[in-house]
């Protein structure tokens, strides 16, 4: 092992990742640390399984600056699949309660983005890693006890609709952190009376970090192997 290729990430590095499909962000980590053989490496914002896209992860003494690049503004898109409702307001359960969707017009889906719009109030998911009483809450849920979450108050600066493919509705999201966007699914299929739940999520930046600049798993591990010495040198 390169002893100054490992020491530069104990000293701390900013690494940007591309979260893939099904992976948790946890699982991101593990990954990391195995890949450069150190042990403190965090990330700034859990995705969920189901989510794609930008993951900033901090390496050695970089890890105290994590709770910053968490307060940054988030941007996400994805798609949202109206007219049916899931326990966790996303496809880790299956869609219940269907209702049809062939009343709802183009014009009222863009108009129901104006209520999730600037200072608004959120309920959390109750399948989400909040803590109540030292226990996460979706580890109650899946116990099958009821949670009740206060609401937060969080900032949209933007939410757009970028396409309408009923009963999928594709969308761009500015948000401050904390924001839940399977809650705001969840809330946006309720204001149209039809129910809906997030089917597909990608986080695209947060501040002024950029999925397009993210390395994946694969080319990362690419990557630091070009900084390792050629075993061959050493015969």
């Amino acid at each position: 092992m390169n002893t100054n290729a490992v020491s530069g990430f104990e000293e701390g590095k900013v690494l940007l990742i591309n979260k893939p499909l099904f992976w948790t962000s946890f699982g991101v980590i593990q990954k990391i640390r195995n890949v450069i053989n150190v042990k403190k490496v965090g990330h700034a914002g859990t995705l969920d399984p189901r989510a794609t896209g930008l993951l900033i992860i901090c390496t050695g003494k970089f890890t105290k600056n994590i709770n910053q690049y968490m307060a940054k503004e988030k941007e996400y898109t994805g798609t949202f699949t109206l007219g049916a409702v899931t326990p966790t307001y996303d496809l880790e359960s299956e869609p219940v309660n269907f209702k049809s969707t062939d009343a709802i017009t183009d014009e009222q889906i863009i108009s129901a983005t104006k209520d999730f719009t600037g200072h608004i109030m959120q309920v959390p998911p109750a399948h989400s890693a909040i803590k109540v009483g030292g226990t996460r809450v979706y580890e109650l849920a899946r116990q099958g006890k009821e949670v009740k979450l206060e609401p937060r108050k969080l900032f949209v600066k933007e939410f757009s609709i970028t396409k309408i493919e009923m009963p999928v509705v594709h969308f761009r999201v500015l948000c401050s952190t904390g924001t839940y966007i399977r809650s705001l699914a969840n809330d946006f299929g309720e204001a149209l009376g039809c129910g809906g739940y997030l089917s597909s999520l990608c986080r695209t930046r947060i501040g002024e970090f950029e999925l397009k600049d993210a390395f994946t798993l694969e080319d990362f591990e690419k990557e630091f192997k070009k900084i390792l010495p050629d075993p061959a040198s050493s015969i």
